[in-house]
């Protein structure tokens, strides 16, 4: 039975013209079907062009997403070439009992913020907060290459969608490297985690991994590593993108490309099957300014700033037992998220010139864990400020008000392939006060207190 008011399908045992049998029929249509599909038409033109913006906005993800399967795909067609492509879906609901110094929105958490009383004596940062992100979802590409000479070549891509500053949900280049492997030795040569990080960092669900007690940062270097039996040493060469130093301007990476001296590390491990024990030491050089203002007259200035930072770390790991720790003896190290910077200790009264003096701090922490399936652990952190080895008077840094913190936190995880769930709860005290100009050190402190839970769910694949 044919439906009233539609033509009859097309004979195909005879001749017929596509465009006689539009025509021939489109009159015999009902009204009512003409209306209902000129309205749809209308409706569609009046949202093709916000349809066409939004298509403009997410082109980037669609276009870095579909690089990655591109690329795999190609790779897995050459010759001596091998791939994997992997990546994490995360959410992360986070509560805190008051304001924080913090990036990311929150995500990023580093220590509470200091009192701001009202006229009432109230405390303008005592009021809570919360929001739940899916920023840190990431994509990556590991690829092996063929030989070339004698080493073995391999390969990393990794981004997710953190952003860069305040600008959240764009995508952002996490890894990025080469590396030649001859065996006993190995060249990196892109961008990757900041060599102070290393092979040894807690595991907990704070995306700031143990920050501003453990040094966190991603950077471009130059990393090689030579191993004989279980001694490992490495040397690199490290510049600054995403992470940056503090300075007179703010956060910026001029203060070490004006310097032209990379930030330089070395560091010895020795490891085996269940140990690692080793330490580092680390040099940069920056150059906060190339001119200066005085009295209306612009000059010339030839300044520079450089400190020594040292650490020391182990890992202990067996079949259900994790125990991880570190100290960082540190200075001027803003651009790896801990807290420190420079003071002024002499100004050229006719240039303006500046000379400076280096802020020290220390700090520790200790992360243990137990379990597979079901894992609890524990976290401690704890800073001191040491100030300045000069009379200082005006500071540059992170956290140069703040005299020391405390950190301590508990989690639960559960476990099993390609899932994680987890809640965890931090407390964080840091003490705040005034700076004493003859060294630098922090006086007539008071404390600040932060409570935080922080609700996960990753799925890996």
């Amino acid at each position: 039975m044919t439906n009233p008011g539609f033509p009859p399908p097309c004979d195909t045992s005879q001749s017929c013209h596509r465009g006689d049998f539009v025509f021939s029929h489109i009159t015999r249509l009902p009204i009512d079907f003409i209306t209902l599909k000129w309205s749809i038409i209308q409706h569609f033109l009046v949202i093709l062009p916000a349809v066409y913006n939004k298509f403009l906005k997410m082109k980037k993800y669609f276009i870095g997403c579909a690089f990655l399967l591109l690329a795999g795909s190609s790779f897995a067609q050459k010759k001596d070439f091998g791939y994997k492509f992997y990546g994490q879906i995360r959410t992360d609901l986070f509560y805190n009992s008051r304001a924080n110094e913090e990036t990311v929105d929150g995500l990023f958490y580093m220590y509470p913020k200091d009192e701001v009383l009202d006229e009432n004596g109230k405390d303008l940062n005592a009021d809570g907060n919360s929001n739940f992100y899916t920023l840190y979802t990431r994509l990556g590409l590991d690829v092996q290459g063929p030989k070339l000479g004698g080493a073995k070549t391999s390969a990393k891509v990794e981004f997710d969608f953190r952003g860069s500053g305040s600008t959240l949900s764009v995508v952002r280049l996490r890894h990025a490297y080469l590396n030649l492997d001859w065996g006993k030795s190995a060249l990196l040569v892109g961008q990757t985690w900041n060599p102070l990080y290393g092979d040894v960092a807690p595991q907990i669900l704070n995306l700031n991994m143990g920050a501003p007690f453990q040094p966190f940062g991603r950077a471009p270097q130059i990393r090689y590593r030579y191993q004989e039996k279980n001694w490992q040493l490495t040397a690199a060469a490290v510049w600054q993108s995403q992470y940056l130093s503090q300075g007179p301007n703010g956060k910026s990476n001029k203060y070490i490309k004006n310097s032209c001296i990379p930030e330089l590390y070395l560091g010895v491990d020795y490891k085996d099957p269940k140990w690692l024990v080793g330490a580092g030491i680390e040099m940069i050089s920056l150059v906060p300014r190339t001119e200066a203002t005085v009295n209306d007259k612009t000059y010339k200035v030839d300044e520079r700033v450089t400190s020594l930072s040292y650490e020391v770390h182990m890992k202990y790991k067996s079949e259900k037992w994790l125990v991880a720790a570190k100290s960082v003896l540190g200075s001027n190290l803003t651009h790896t998220s801990m807290l420190g910077g420079y003071g002024v200790k002499s100004i050229n009264a006719q240039t303006g010139e500046q000379d400076y003096s280096p802020n020290r701090n220390t700090s520790s922490w200790l992360n243990i864990c137990y379990g597979q399936k079901w894992k609890p652990a524990v976290f401690f952190g704890y800073m001191k400020n040491l100030g300045t080895s000069d009379a200082v008077s005006k500071m540059y840094g992170t956290g140069t008000d703040v005299d020391q913190l405390v950190s301590a936190s508990a989690e639960l995880t559960y476990n099993v392939p390609h899932w994680k769930l987890g809640v965890e709860y931090n407390f964080c005290s840091a003490w705040y006060g005034s700076m004493n100009p003859s060294n630098g050190k922090i006086v007539d402190t008071h404390s600040v207190n932060n409570s935080r839970i922080v609700a996960t769910a990753l799925f890996q694949f």
